[in-house]
């Protein structure tokens, strides 16, 4: 069997606004690549960003395309075809990983998994109500073996044949397309935790937070169809950097 990794790594990382998370997010992802000693790249795929977003990913030696979507799926999908790599992963630009989730990756692609994830940890001081809810999201989502958009993996192949992400939804498409990758076969969550800004979790309210759950819950697929109705991720509002 040909080995997984005899192929470059593509690092994928959607930005809208995100000049001052993504410093940090590049470095982990470029510790990381270098660890796995295999020839990677970085793209950023800059969203129509009013900040430095593009300069931030130019001058951290990551390459940028540029694209004017407002849709999470269309602008991963946008990446994906930009990547020149046989192995694709998605890091969102506020996400920290280590060496061992790629390393991880490409041990489960070598062993036949179709694609995969890594359950998720919060980053940074966050209420306690918060914390709370974010341990019993993490039960009940991971624990049915699914997807984060905060990182994923497969191979360019797995991601041909599952259609990528689906862009008629605005927000859950990382639910749609861990399914289609189980349809392809097996689907690997690692244990060891990516860390997420908990900015959201900071900048809103838990009554904010739970409405906004239930109105998800409720509306199904429909809500996620529409820009208008999930302004959480899509307001593009962002915390003021620490002095």
């Amino acid at each position: 069997m040909r080995d997984i990794a005899d192929g470059m790594l593509s690092f994928i990382i959607p930005a809208y606004n995100e000049q001052d998370e993504l410093p940090e997010a590049l470095q982990s992802v470029r510790v990381a690549a270098e660890f796995s000693r295999e020839t990677f790249e970085i793209i950023v795929v800059d969203d129509a960003s009013t900040d430095a977003t593009a300069a931030v990913a130019a001058a951290a030696g990551a390459r940028v395309i540029p694209v004017s979507y407002r849709q999470i799926a269309a602008v991963r999908n946008a990446g994906a075809r930009a990547a020149q790599g046989d192995i694709l992963f998605f890091v969102d630009a506020d996400t920290h990983i280590g060496p061992q989730h790629v390393t991880g990756a490409l041990a489960a692609l070598q062993e036949g998994c179709a694609g995969g994830g890594a359950w998720m940890a919060i980053r940074g001081d966050v209420p306690m109500w918060s914390r709370a809810f974010a341990w019993v999201f993490s039960a009940l989502y991971f624990g049915a073996n699914l997807g984060a958009g905060a990182f994923l993996f497969t191979t360019r192949t797995n991601f041909a044949a599952s259609g990528g992400f689906d862009e008629r939804y605005y927000a859950g498409e990382e639910v749609f397309f861990t399914k289609a990758l189980k349809e392809l076969g097996r689907f690997e969550l690692l244990r060891d935790p990516t860390f997420t800004s908990g900015r959201k979790l900071r900048m809103h309210s838990a009554r904010e937070i739970l409405l906004g759950t239930v109105a998800l819950i409720l509306g199904g697929r429909r809500i996620l169809q529409s820009r208008e109705k999930l302004e959480f991720w899509y307001s593009g509002k962002r915390e003021r950097p620490a002095t």
